[in-house]
């Protein structure tokens, strides 16, 4: 069960002018299952995207990145069961057959159509499947269908990921909705996550790419769940500009920090999400390292607590072994770092002073803690005064159980 995530409602997801969705069960991996998306955008729109940092990265990775450099993208196919990743040329020319089909039914050229795929690895994409459902994903396609397409685009999720903000511009009301899959295969730089959020906000073109950067470091890239950095994450960024604000032509603005605020509000909704939903994830653990000479340094401290084994199965436990968190500490890679001038607190219990075990501290009082659903580890290096916070989960026997099913 996922940790006090709920799944989002339909009246709770608001449209945005300009995009429509369509969803389909295309029977790619199993039939009666929603695994065929399509997302329709007005012309005019601008669209940005961040992509997996895996330098095996998948061929629908490879071709969004061919097709957002001609720019005008009009639409975007997703399909789930098949990852279309370690397929070599083969797998290219599926994806690049995928956007051909869906252009030709909407009358684009192929590089306007962007493709994504999440599941299986190394397994030829069924192209003839999803080209014999698109017919009923445009049928399907609609303003309102932003739960469906959560659904849609789930794998080993349990719960679909989808969040709405409306934000006031100038006195013009600006919607933002996002959609989000993953649960395992989860680390920074980005994950085994697929992201989507739009915005009817008018915005210069040619900040899109820095607002889809910005928001994925914000979100995104500061959710584990196991470390595994995976070869097809994608995260888009649409504006359609068709709400009545004035054009955002500074992020730095007023309007521009206001839209970025509200849509960096959705992208941690969604990035939590995934966390929380991590596979067989019994605890939803924040970690902050403070008084870093660096946002760097903070940050590899904070993931070397988040991806330790060690840790994450001794809070899977309630176990407060928290030698554990102060040993992945040492392990970051900060060279001198001075182990006298740490200190490691749990919630609001102060567990080591001084690098050393707190006099005051009782075990009882960890393991109060450790029992929580939600739990707080703060780190204070004493180098500086940089800060940075990462979100991670525990690890149980259930992840070990998915991840062995995952084929059958």
């Amino acid at each position: 069960m996922p940790v006090n995530l709920s799944a989002p409602r339909a009246a709770d997801l608001r449209p945005v002018a300009g995009v429509r969705i369509g969803v389909a069960e295309a029977g790619i991996r199993k039939a009666n299952r929603k695994d065929l998306t399509v997302v329709l955008v007005d012309a005019g729109a601008s669209v940005a995207g961040v992509f997996t940092q895996n330098r095996f990265c998948a061929a629908p990775v490879q071709v969004c990145r061919e097709h957002l450099a001609h720019g005008a993208v009009r639409a975007m196919v997703i399909n789930t069961g098949n990852a279309n990743a370690g397929t070599g040329q083969d797998g290219l020319a599926r994806a690049r057959a995928t956007c051909a089909a869906l252009a030709h039914r909407l009358d684009l050229a192929a590089h306007q159509v962007l493709p994504f795929s999440t599941g299986v690895i190394m397994e030829p994409l069924p192209v003839e499947r999803i080209e014999a459902g698109l017919s009923t994903a445009l049928d399907d396609a609609r303003p309102d269908n932003w739960l469906r397409a959560a659904e849609g685009i789930m794998t080993t999720d349990t719960v679909a990921k989808a969040c709405s903000r409306q934000v006031e511009l100038g006195g013009a009301l600006v919607t933002v909705t996002g959609i989000s899959k993953g649960a395992g295969m989860i680390r920074p730089n980005m994950a085994t996550m697929l992201g989507f959020m739009a915005t009817d906000a008018r915005v210069d073109p040619a900040l899109m790419q820095q607002l889809a950067h910005d928001l994925a470091e914000g979100s995104f890239n500061r959710v584990t769940v196991d470390g595994d950095t995976s070869t097809n994450d994608s995260f888009v960024v649409i504006a359609t500009h068709q709400a009545d604000n004035r054009l955002i032509s500074s992020l730095d603005s007023a309007d521009g920090r206001a839209l970025q605020m509200a849509m960096l509000d959705v992208a941690l909704q969604l990035a939590q999400a995934i966390v929380r939903d991590g596979e067989g994830a019994t605890k939803f653990i924040t970690v902050r390292v403070e008084g870093g000479r660096n946002g760097a340094e903070c940050r590899k401290v904070a993931y070397a607590i988040a991806h330790s084994p060690l840790v994450k199965t001794a809070f899977f436990a309630s176990d407060p072994n928290l030698g554990r968190i102060l040993a992945a500490v040492g392990c970051a890679g900060i060279d001198d770092l001075d182990q006298a001038g740490i200190d490691l607190y749990l919630d609001n219990v102060h567990v080591a002073a001084n690098g050393g075990r707190n006099p005051a501290y009782r075990e009882e009082d960890g393991q109060r803690i450790m029992k929580q659903q939600e739990i707080t580890v703060r780190v204070a290096l004493g180098r500086g005064s940089a800060a940075d916070t990462v979100w991670t989960c525990d690890l149980s026997h259930e992840y070990v159980s998915i991840n062995a099913d995952y084929r059958s």
